[in-house]
């Protein structure tokens, strides 16, 4: 390929590309008056060895040129010059450098002093947004770093799971290996832990079938979490939408940490394992232009890469000071580009967007599911392949949106989240206190089978609902069984952060050990608890939709009651996995389950059920029955107090084996009717919460009623069906 010509029409490809003597280079800085390429050597981290390079071609707002001589491994960062004016949302400041939006990798951090701030402040980063900086940030700032695409695929495939017989996992990078005893030292925290054949053997057990990591690109630590010393854990606060995160390398080498996720990615695929990222296109790591610093896109263009006012403030619908504008045509493209880059240079098989409603925003600040962008992904032939998932909301007005995203999204269905905690916690917790004010079953049921109020329109199927209890964000499955209030005091902020309304259920005792309970009351509690959480795990597994279980709630993992840990990179966060013999039996639990829902049909439909006769026996695909054993009516589906629900999932018309599973709301044991379906005689019991792991299926047993533990769940499996 030939270096860029003096004149063209088009620019060249954003970012930099590798040519024949150098580098072609692009970027957008729609409203700059100059662009400067600043090139370092390896290791100069004050700026000492910067030589720039003015761009001087411009088409449409993007800058670019040939840069001779570079090659894999230069350092790099750009200066851009314009007008100061953020009355009108323009701060171009070429005292500051900037960070390429495309960059393939980023190296170094930030270092959190007045230097990176565009305009002036203070030791203490406070000051007049309006007066421009004239402090030079070279030395505060980290590197660009050229890599090359190149990487031994060999044969590596997309597993294309289908969404119904999925099973995600969401899982950090760091955490799931840090303190895990078989991956070498070396490796622990690292892409390359996450794929040792220890952690993969565990997926597997688990029956995962995609680790959804959170974020992995290129993120930094936000300055008041660094003034409280602690860290940006999480990494929802992007620096580099192209880049890997070079600290979850185990090389420091930046061309290594890029091959090292991949190698990742190859060896997770080899074992039939899918990677869906948690993108983050909502917001950036700048902030808000009062207060936050000048690292990439503002500096370059303000005005064009953020939604601003009519003062050219921030419009914040994100929670974290700035929101991306993907009303712009070249903020827009910069997303798709960095969501084919990760696709087809990285071979990631989806994306879970962060707080997307923001992403659909559009020229009245409204959500529009028929947003430019979106409709962009679902056309885009190499984006609309791939598994979409949409967190449902953000913090703007109407902000709320779950079940309103268009095919092929699917969502994380927070309704599912509420409902089955609401059951299994809040409502038991209420009658074992007496103040019993249960929410009844009729929205349970909705989400047991798919979430069809949210999901029906538009062909969209059960598989949009991504069903899930616990996730990073809140209690972990362990902790919302001990805690009926958070614990949040190591975040330093007062307790104030994370979210209130848990719908957890500390059974009686608040905490474990620091309880100081009684160790008889405590183990007592101990074992209502570990059913609890059997419960909560079976709902998810078992309901139609698609699972997502936290990565280490199949361990009852604790965060110690910290429901908003982002910034805790150490023992609140990280997996343990020195287990205790209940922690096995819970593990073998939701291997169980994970394996009856991938042996069952029934358990992953791809379509919603009709309810209606479906075979000459008049057996339907799905029935409901009351605790004596009688089909559900409307007076049952309305009552508040009904606390106990059976779902008959009819396979026999399909040749599958039809499932009874039994939902026993009761805080006090009690009797439960298994029904009498059209062409049934019998049922074997293949799994019972009440016990603390699996065991062998029971014996035939006709339709009747049967003794239950309060508040359980068991599976039946229909048998001799006619």
């Amino acid at each position: 390929m030939a270096p860029a010509t003096l004149t063209r029409d088009l620019p060249p490809t954003l970012g930099m590309t590798l040519v024949d003597g150098g580098a072609d280079f692009a970027v957008y800085a729609g409203h700059a008056e100059s662009v400067d390429v600043c090139l370092f050597d390896e290791g100069d981290t004050d700026g000492s060895t910067e030589r720039r390079i003015p761009l001087s071609q411009r088409t449409h707002g993007i800058w670019f040129g040939f840069l001779p001589g570079v090659g894999p491994g230069q350092r790099y960062a750009l200066r851009a010059d314009g007008p100061w004016r953020p009355a009108e949302g323009l701060r171009y400041n070429p005292a500051k450098l900037l960070l390429d939006p495309y960059a393939r990798a980023v190296e170094g951090e930030v270092t959190w002093d007045p230097r990176v701030f565009g305009h002036q402040v203070d030791d203490l980063l406070r000051g007049d947004d309006v007066i421009r900086s004239r402090l030079d940030s070279a030395g505060a700032v980290p590197r660009c770093v050229v890599v090359e695409d190149r990487f031994d695929w060999g044969d590596d495939r997309h597993p294309h799971v289908p969404l119904a017989d999925s099973v995600v996992y969401e899982a950090h990078v760091k955490s799931m290996t840090r303190l895990h005893p078989d991956v070498p030292e070396h490796l622990r925290g690292t892409y390359a832990g996450l794929c040792h054949p220890s952690v993969v053997a565990h997926l597997k057990e688990v029956g995962v079938t995609a680790v959804e990591l959170l974020p992995v690109q290129a993120f930094a630590t936000e300055p008041e979490v660094a003034r409280r010393g602690l860290v940006n854990h999480w990494g929802y606060n992007t620096l580099g939408f192209f880049a890997p995160h070079a600290a979850y390398a185990s090389t420091p080498d930046p061309q290594g940490a890029l091959d090292e996720f991949k190698g990742m990615v190859r060896l997770l695929h080899a074992e039939g394992i899918e990677v869906i990222l948690d993108v983050v296109y909502n917001h950036t790591a700048e902030q808000s232009s009062r207060t936050g610093a000048s690292l990439s896109w503002r500096g370059l263009d303000n005005r064009a890469y953020y939604r601003l006012d009519e003062r050219g403030q921030d419009i914040d619908v994100t929670g974290c000071g700035n929101t991306l504008d993907l009303r712009h045509a070249m903020v827009c493209r910069m997303v798709l580009d960095s969501l084919r880059y990760w696709v087809q240079e990285c071979h990631v098989d989806g994306f879970r967007f962060d707080l997307a409603v923001a992403l659909g925003r559009g020229r009245t600040d409204d959500y529009d599911p028929d947003h430019p962008f979106l409709v962009a992904l679902r056309t885009d032939p190499v984006l609309s392949r791939v598994k979409l998932i949409a967190e449902p909301w953000d913090v703007g007005i109407h902000g709320w949106r779950t079940g309103q995203f268009p095919p092929p999204f699917s969502e994380w269905n927070d309704r599912f989240r509420d409902t089955v905690r609401t059951f299994w916690l809040q409502d038991v917790g209420g009658q074992a206190s007496g103040h019993d004010a249960g929410h009844g079953v009729r929205e349970l049921g909705t989400r047991l089978a798919g979430s069809q109020d949210l999901f029906g329109a538009r062909d969209r199927g059960p598989v949009a609902s991504v069903n899930y209890v616990a996730a990073h964000d809140g209690f972990t499955i362990a902790d919302l069984t001990r805690y009926n209030a958070k614990h949040n005091g190591p975040n330093g902020e007062g307790n104030r952060d994370g979210s209130d309304g848990n719908r957890s259920w500390n059974h009686g005792i608040e905490g474990y050990a620091e309880s100081g309970a009684a160790p008889a009351e405590l183990a007592a509690v101990e074992v209502v608890r570990r059913r609890s959480m059997r419960n909560l795990i079976a709902t998810t597994l078992l309901a139609t939709g698609v699972p997502m279980l936290l990565a280490g709630d199949e361990l009852g993992r604790t965060q110690g009651g910290n429901n908003n840990p982002y910034c805790q990179d150490n023992e609140i966060s990280w997996v343990d996995w020195d287990l205790q013999p209940w922690q096995r039996d819970l593990l073998r639990t939701t291997a169980f389950l994970a394996r009856l829902r991938a042996e069952h049909p029934v358990l992953r439909q791809r379509t919603f059920f009709t309810g209606r006769e479906v075979h000459e026996d008049r057996s339907t695909d799905l029935a409901w029955f009351d605790v004596e054993g009688l089909p559900m009516d409307s007076a049952r589906w309305e009552d508040t107090g009904t606390r106990t629900l059976s779902m008959y999932l009819g396979g026999a018309w399909l040749g599958q084996r039809s499932l009874l599973v039994v939902l026993h709301g009761e805080a006090s044991d009690g009797k439960v009717t298994l029904p009498s379906p059209p062409g049934l005689t019998a049922y074997e019991l293949l799994w019972d919460s009440a016990d603390e792991a699996p065991g062998e299926p029971g014996p035939p047993m006709a339709p009747g009623p049967v003794e239950v533990t309060g508040s359980s769940m068991r599976v039946y499996r229909a048998l001799d069906e006619t």
